[in-house]
């Protein structure tokens, strides 16, 4: 049961168009579909606002088609993260309405229009090879509902290129900054804006960067205000946190 249909009940109950058994059988409803190799949480919307997100990594292109559909038999809307290129082709041609985000190697569904939410969510990357994970974040966000405006290759490299998008910067209601190497571009952006900063360390680097562990320190010891740290290459955790944050800024929380 979707929040929104959680709501048109208890309306309809409070209006005596439902039964109390009804509205008692609705809410007694198990929140989880079994399909034997995965439980489906149904009420995951109901709880958090958004439906279950599918983590295609190490799944079948079977399972994540199963998944999806069960999903979608309630939810209007579907994300699901790490997918190759090659699965995704194979969910589009069963999945109707999908769509298929190869730079954020993610794949989403939208059956309806989404609710114009206000506020803003910056999604910045210092280098382009931080875009990858940084999409992960922006598709993650825009799919909650919020909108985003992306800043990418601002890195601290060339100061002037992210102290030209001040006013882009501190114009968002929270900002999602995801670097590399020694992960410092967090840590700047947190020193020129008043808003919440969430720090998104990549993997991207020379060999000092042991796969992010450098930028993923740098972060945790950073001397910017107002910032946390996900884990390294978590655009996902990041673009989630930061739409839960844009939607409670706005009093959008169920």
């Amino acid at each position: 049961m979707t929040t929104a249909e959680a709501i048109k009940l208890l309306d309809q109950f409070k209006r005596g168009r439902a039964s109390r058994q009804r509205v008692l059988r609705a809410f007694q409803a198990a929140p989880v579909a079994s399909l034997g190799f995965a439980q489906p949480d149904t009420h995951r919307s109901l709880r958090k606002g958004f439906p279950e997100v599918i983590f295609a990594a190490g799944k079948s292109t079977a399972q994540v088609v199963a998944i999806a559909r069960r999903l979608l038999r309630a939810e209007s809307r579907l994300l699901v993260t790490r997918l190759s290129p090659e699965a995704a082709a194979v969910v589009k041609r069963r999945i109707r309405g999908a769509v298929y985000h190869r730079d954020a190697r993610c794949l989403t569904v939208a059956r309806k229009p989404f609710p114009r939410r206000a506020g803003t969510i910056a999604v910045v990357s210092a280098g382009t090879s931080d875009i990858p994970v940084a999409e992960e974040a922006a598709v993650t966000a825009e799919i909650m509902g919020s909108p985003v405006d992306r800043l990418y290759d601002v890195g601290v490299a060339g100061l002037h290129r992210v102290l030209a998008a001040m006013e882009r910067l501190q114009k968002a209601s929270v900002l999602v900054v995801v670097a590399g190497m020694e992960g410092a571009l967090p840590s700047v952006v947190a020193g020129l804006v008043a808003k919440p900063v969430i720090a998104v360390p990549t993997s991207v680097g020379y060999g000092a960067s042991l796969h992010g562990l450098a930028a993923l320190l740098g972060m945790l010891t950073s001397c910017g205000s107002g910032v946390t740290v996900v884990n390294i290459d978590n655009g996902f955790g990041a673009g989630y946190a930061a739409s839960q944050i844009n939607m409670l800024a706005h009093g959008e929380l169920p």
